[in-house]
C-alpha cells in the first residue's frame, strides 16, 4: 500500500451525520493510496470491487496494486445506464454470495454514477446491509452522485424509482482519473457542477461563467479541485441538514424532473447521458420560472448563453427530444418527488435562488413543453 504523505495528502471534507459521519477525500493520485484510505472500513481485509469494463480496463491495475494486501473479488459489469436494472442488481448480489461475503466485509463502488448507484443499492440489500466505499471515476460522480447516500436502479416507470438511502463509509475522489474521460463525459459532469451555482451560490456561478467553466472543461488541476471541493461542500451541508429529502435536499434536483423524463424517453441506451439531460433540464426550469413570472428573463438568458458558450446541451440543441410534450409530461408524472398526483418542480427566483414548488398541474407542464417546440418552428 502506498502511504499518504504530507506532499500528496488529499483535501478532506466531512458529511456530518452523527455516528454515520464520513469523509470525502479529494486530490491527485488517491487511487494508489486506496489501501490506506479504506483500512478503517475493512477490518476483515476482504473486499468486493464492483466496477464496469471501461473503468477496469483503464484503472483496474492501479487499484489492484493499491489493495495488494487485501483479498479482493472483482465483479466487472458492462458499462452504461442499462445496468441499473433488476437484472443488473441480481447479478451483483449473486457475485457477492458466490464470493462468500458477509457483513463484516467491504464493498467498493469503483466507477461513475451508474456503478455507484447500483453497487450502493446492492450493499444496502446484501444480508440487510454491508459497508461500502465510493471511488467515483467520473466528474459527475465525484461532484454529486457519490455523496449523500442515494442508491437506486431504474425500471420501466422511470429513473431511480427503486432504491434506498444508504450512506457510504467514505468517498475517495481522485482527480487524476478524470483525465482519461472523453470530453462528452466531462461536460455531462459539468452540468452537475453548474447546478450548485444555479441553485444556491451566485458567486460560484459567476466564477464558472467568468473563467472557471472553461478551465474545468480543459481539466485544469486547480479549477477541478476548486469545483469538486465547492460542489461537495455544498452537497455535504445540504445532506447533513436533510438526509432523506424531506425539505431542502430536494433543491439538488434542479432540472432533474425534466431531465429524468428526457432520459426515460431516450431509453437509457447511451444516446442521452444523465448530465446532458440535466443541462437541458436546468435551462427548462429557468424558462418555466420565467413563464410563471417567478424569475427575471435576464437570468434565463444568461444561463442559456453560458450553456451555448461552453457548447453544453441546451433547449436549442436538443429540440428533437421535445417533440412529444404529452409523453414527456406523463413521464414527469411518475417522478418520486411528486405528491397527491401533482408534479413537484425545483424552480428559481434568480441565479442562486432555487426553491421547491409543489402542486404543479400536468397541463401547466404540458403547455410549457408545447411552447418550447412551438417557439422553434420557422
Amino acid at each position: 500500500m502506498n502511504e499518504v504523505s504530507p506532499h500528496n495528502a488529499p483535501e478532506k471534507l466531512t458529511v456530518e451525520l452523527g455516528d454515520r459521519r464520513y469523509p470525502i477525500y479529494i486530490g491527485e493520485g488517491l487511487l494508489s493510496q486506496a489501501g490506506n484510505l479504506i483500512a478503517p472500513y475493512a477490518p476483515s481485509k476482504k473486499v468486493a470491487i464492483i466496477t464496469d469494463e471501461n473503468v477496469w480496463a483503464l484503472h483496474g491495475k492501479t487499484l489492484e496494486a493499491a489493495l495488494s494486501s487485501y483479498e479482493t473479488h472483482v465483479c466487472v459489469r458492462p458499462a452504461g445506464e442499462a445496468q441499473k436494472s433488476f437484472e443488473g442488481l441480481e447479478q451483483v448480489l449473486e457475485s457477492l454470495f458466490k464470493g462468500g461475503f458477509d457483513r463484516s466485509d467491504l464493498l467498493i463502488a469503483f466507477g461513475g454514477g451508474v456503478i455507484g448507484d447500483l453497487a450502493g443499492f446492492a450493499a444496502s440489500m446484501f444480508k440487510r446491509g454491508m459497508p461500502f466505499v465510493q471511488i467515483p471515476t467520473t466528474l459527475l460522480a465525484q461532484v454529486d452522485s457519490s455523496v449523500g447516500g442515494k442508491t437506486a436502479i431504474n425500471n420501466r416507470f422511470g429513473k431511480n424509482l427503486v432504491g434506498a438511502f444508504y450512506q457510504p463509509k467514505a468517498v475517495i475522489a481522485d482527480t487524476d482519473v478524470l483525465k482519461t474521460l472523453p470530453q462528452r463525459e466531462i461536460k455531462a459532469g459539468y452540468a452537475e457542477v453548474l447546478k450548485y451555482g444555479l441553485l444556491g451560490d451566485r458567486a460560484f456561478f459567476d466564477w464558472l461563467d467568468d473563467e472557471g467553466g472553461e478551465k474545468l472543461l480543459a481539466l485544469d488541476n486547480a479549477a477541478l479541485l476548486k469545483a469538486i471541493k465547492q460542489s461537495c461542500t455544498t452537497k455535504a451541508r445540504i445532506v447533513a441538514a436533510d438526509e432523506h429529502e424531506k425539505g431542502q435536499r430536494a433543491l439538488l434536483n434542479l432540472g432533474h424532473s425534466f431531465a429524468h423524463a428526457l432520459e426515460l424517453d431516450a431509453g437509457y441506451d447511451g444516446d442521452l447521458l444523465h448530465g446532458e439531460a440535466v443541462s437541458v433540464g436546468m435551462e427548462m426550469a429557468f424558462q418555466y420560472s420565467v413563464q410563471k413570472g417567478l424569475c427575471d428573463n435576464d437570468a434565463a438568458i444568461r444561463v442559456g448563453r453560458h450553456l451555448e458558450k461552453l457548447s453544453m446541451p441546451s433547449i436549442a440543441s436538443e429540440q428533437t427530444r421535445l417533440v412529444d410534450p404529452k409523453r414527456l409530461t406523463h413521464y414527469m408524472g411518475q417522478d418520486k418527488k411528486n405528491e397527491s398526483g401533482l408534479i413537484t418542480l425545483i424552480l428559481v427566483k434568480s441565479i442562486g435562488g432555487a426553491f421547491v414548488q409543489k402542486g404543479v398541474a400536468d397541463k401547466d407542464v404540458e403547455n410549457f413543453l408545447t411552447s418550447l417546440t412551438a417557439s422553434s418552428d420557422p
